[in-house]
């Protein structure tokens, strides 16, 4: 689980990600950031009916992605508000490939150490 400093909680903050942020997006996934004035980057992830009808599979989609980001927290630099946006084909892959998808994101976004 992520900590509390590395979470976007408020919906005002990830709205204002949504809309005025940056976005990048490949086959399964996609993201959108935008920098903040903090010295960490903090996540929200949004999965919305449209990925499964199942909360049970929505929610294995969001731990995936939390942890994949909690591992690679050294690796990413501070000062950002990343929104991550899954696609609905992105419950058939596995976790390799998620994370795999996740890193190629940040690293187009130059968000990668």
């Amino acid at each position: 689980m992520l900590k509390k400093e590395f979470r976007l909680r408020k919906s005002i903050e990830i709205e204002r990600v949504a809309k005025c942020g940056r976005s990048i997006f490949l086959r399964n996934l996609g993201i959108k950031y935008l920098p903040n004035s903090l010295a960490l980057s903090r996540f929200a992830i949004a999965v919305g009916l449209k990925i499964h009808k199942k909360a049970a599979k929505r929610n294995k989609v969001k731990r995936q992605i939390r942890e994949i980001i909690r591992l690679n927290l050294d690796k990413i630099k501070p000062g950002f508000d990343v929104l991550v946006v899954p696609k609905p084909s992105v419950i058939d892959n596995s976790y390799r490939e998620i994370e795999g998808e996740i890193l190629e994101l940040l690293k187009k976004a130059s968000l990668l150490v």
